[in-house]
């Protein structure tokens, strides 16, 4: 293991996965271990991450960490699914052998898959914002089918922008609104991770709910949506809810697909502690 950086806040350093991968990683905070998985486009430097991760570090020992081929994270070829599971496993034997893991979107997928792969012996509770199974259904199985082979083309012709840009016009974001943020800061740091996208639709494999790797799941789990997020992001909760022995199901208040720290945060607390 390599350290970088080490203070009283915030250690950083780079755990080896099993295909000898090194993920980086930072640590915050005090108390029991989390792990925090984030969804598509986004990395510890991404807007947002930081904020959540400050606000949970109150009350637990956060790892907060660069998904593989995103930030100062290794990228071995070809991509598996299973060696993003292997990332997480690494990173929980570093923090001593078991933690709590938290996924958002595409990243609550990877989590409920290493949840499914690792149990209870690893991963303690699991809690899911919004995993975005059962977008196939809502867009039609081909239309599904199409874009992810269309942003497959696109990072492999080397244009992860325009691969972001079809991602969100799946999304129903208006025109204008691509646009503003092709000139946003925010938009380098997206395009930096672009060609991770075809990662996270692996993970997502056909688009619809794993009703099957549900059933398997044997850790106690919380699946979460916001209110004013996407319809079909409440039907999947639903569903996943109903599937996973020993899942709990609640909706959050006035949020979107995107995340409020200072909501999420006590939420967390009381179903991990």
């Amino acid at each position: 293991m390599s350290i970088e950086l080490i203070d009283t806040v915030v250690r950083k350093s780079t755990v080896v996965s099993k295909d000898a991968t090194r993920i980086a990683y930072e640590k915050s905070g005090k108390g029991p271990n989390l792990i925090v998985v984030n969804g598509a486009l986004s990395y510890r430097k991404s807007k947002g991450v930081k904020e959540l991760v400050d606000k949970l570090a109150q009350d637990f020992t956060v790892t907060s960490y660069d998904r593989r081929g995103r930030g100062k994270s290794g990228d071995t070829k070809p991509y598996h699914v299973e060696k993003e599971i292997e990332d997480i496993e690494a990173l929980i034997d570093e923090a001593g052998g078991t933690a709590y893991l938290f996924g958002v979107s595409s990243g609550a997928a990877l989590a409920l898959n290493a949840a499914n792969k690792l149990g209870q012996g690893k991963i303690l509770k699991l809690a899911l914002y919004e995993p975005p199974f059962g977008f196939a259904k809502v867009m039609g199985q081909k239309e599904y089918d199409d874009e992810k082979k269309k942003i497959n083309e696109l990072v492999g012709a080397n244009k992860p922008g325009d691969a972001i840009a079809v991602f969100f016009q799946s999304l129903k974001t208006p025109a204008d609104q691509i646009e503003a943020m092709k000139k946003s800061p925010e938009w380098n740091d997206m395009e930096s991770v672009g060609h991770t996208l075809v990662y996270d639709f692996e993970i997502l494999g056909d688009g619809n709910i794993p009703l099957s790797l549900a059933k398997n799941v044997n850790v106690p789990t919380l699946i979460l949506d916001g209110e004013k997020s996407f319809d079909f992001m409440h039907s999947t909760a639903d569903m996943l809810a109903k599937n996973i022995p020993n899942a709990k199901r609640k909706t959050l208040k006035g949020q979107t697909h995107e995340l409020s720290p200072d909501v999420i945060a006590p939420v967390l607390k009381e179903f991990f502690v």
